[in-house]
């Protein structure tokens, strides 16, 4: 209650309030035997004082009246699905992302070199180049490298995976073999890992991607790349590059890129579509796509020296007649190719997951092809072999045991319950047991 003084000071009268033991409060200790509450008339914004006598002394504390509530930012009408690409940017951003490029090509034309520009990073810091005798002898070989590269918060786990000494031999009939099991196994792995236990975190190893490097003094495609393409252009997405562009002319490069067309054409390749634009698209980016069709097979240039030109530094080669700019569309087609890739990168993989991938699965349960859960066509054969195990297959071959004497005893408390059900008598008695 509040009174005033004869000078018109308010003067707050303190209301004594019961406090009741059976109920907890939740402004003050346990064990508080009474409470008091006032209101402060002269406040503009008034508070509601509490103050409590307990055996532990006296607290004194403020209450705002009005309590806040939930304000909706955004206006009347606005029920808020539209923020669910927000959402999935988040998690993929989160998650990170994964993609894997082949590289396949003759020795000499620049494969890692053109690797290292288009990701400005070094993939190959200990990599032994083979002399020319060593080349004798030398087989086909699967490299894979790894590297997880990050880029404005986005991280990318790139996996480049190189083939030196295709076409390096006298004999290349059945050099590309070891290229097609690799990305038979990747195949394998991954529908074995999709059909197994844990399903959760799988590593997308397939091949995404394939770069195929064309000689440039080959005058058009040899039989070994016609080979190579029709033996492959079902399993993965094939991207055409023109390898060294800098030593032909501008006219030698408009040429060779038609014959390659052509003869793709004719012996019916199925290189990677581009796909196509929208009609809500804006102009900016259906101008960008026509002109990356138009420049397949991508004549490239691959450099990581820099280079001063007139004040500024570029990534290029210095010959004595000039500079070549690796990065400039005037030059060569590597500006084009690194942005199909990035633009393109999340087609690809779909291209993958739902046509080479599926047909692969497809053709594979058409077989009968039994699927082993958890191993890879490697893994099983050191298992056969008694080799050692890695940890996935460690952990995964510990889950089959537990999941096998599962059902084992499973099994055993079926067969114990069914010993155990109650027995009709013929004479009609019933006859049971304990259970």
């Amino acid at each position: 209650m509040a009174m005033s003084t004869p000078n018109g000071t308010p003067v707050t009268t303190p209301v004594r309030l019961t406090y009741s033991p059976s109920r907890e409060s939740s402004v003050g200790p346990a064990g508080s035997d009474t409470s008091e509450s006032s209101v402060d008339s002269s406040n503009p914004h008034p508070r509601k004082l509490f103050r409590i006598r307990s055996k532990a002394g006296e607290m004194t504390f403020g209450k705002l009246l009005t309590n806040p509530t939930f304000v909706n930012p955004e206006q009347s009408g606005y029920v808020g699905f539209a923020n669910l690409p927000n959402q999935v940017h988040r998690k993929s951003v989160k998650k990170g992302f994964e993609f894997t490029l082949m590289v396949v090509g003759e020795s000499g034309l620049g494969k890692s070199t053109l690797v290292n520009s288009l990701f400005l990073t070094d993939l190959y810091p200990e990599r032994h180049i083979p002399s020319a005798s060593e080349k004798i002898d030398q087989t086909v070989k699967i490299d894979a490298s790894t590297v997880e590269i990050e880029e404005r918060g986005v991280k990318l786990r790139l996996t480049v995976v190189d083939t030196p000494g295709f076409g390096d031999s006298l004999n290349s009939t059945d050099c590309f073999k070891p290229i097609i099991q690799y990305i038979d196994d990747q195949f394998e792995r991954y529908l074995n890992d999709e059909s197994g236990l844990n399903r959760r975190h799988i590593i997308d190893n397939r091949v995404h991607c394939c770069f195929y490097f064309v000689n440039p003094s080959s005058h058009g495609l040899k039989p070994l790349d016609i080979a190579f393409m029709k033996a492959v252009h079902h399993k993965v997405n094939i991207v055409p590059v023109l390898a060294k562009a800098d030593t032909l002319t501008q006219l030698e490069v408009t040429t060779l890129k038609r014959k390659i067309l052509d003869q793709i054409d004719e012996f019916g390749i199925r290189i990677y579509p581009l796909p196509d634009c929208d009609s809500d698209e804006d102009e900016d980016y259906k101008e960008q796509c026509r002109q990356l069709k138009n420049a397949v097979p991508f004549a490239v240039v691959g450099a990581n020296t820099i280079i001063e030109v007139k004040g500024r530094k570029v990534r290029g080669r210095m010959y004595p007649w000039g500079v070549v700019e690796v990065e400039n569309p005037e030059h060569c087609d590597f500006i084009k190719l690194r942005t199909m890739l990035i633009t393109h990168m999340q087609d690809l993989q779909e291209v993958t997951q739902e046509s080479h991938y599926e047909n692969y699965r497809a053709e594979k349960l058409a077989n009968g092809g039994s699927i082993k859960h958890g191993k890879s066509t490697g893994s099983v054969d050191r298992m056969e072999n008694g080799g050692d195990y890695s940890d996935k297959e460690r952990e995964l071959k510990q889950k089959e045991a537990e999941l096998r004497r599962m059902q084992e005893r499973l099994a055993r408390m079926q067969a114990e319950i069914e010993s155990k059900k109650p027995q009709h008598i013929q004479n009609g008695d019933l006859k049971s047991q304990d259970l």
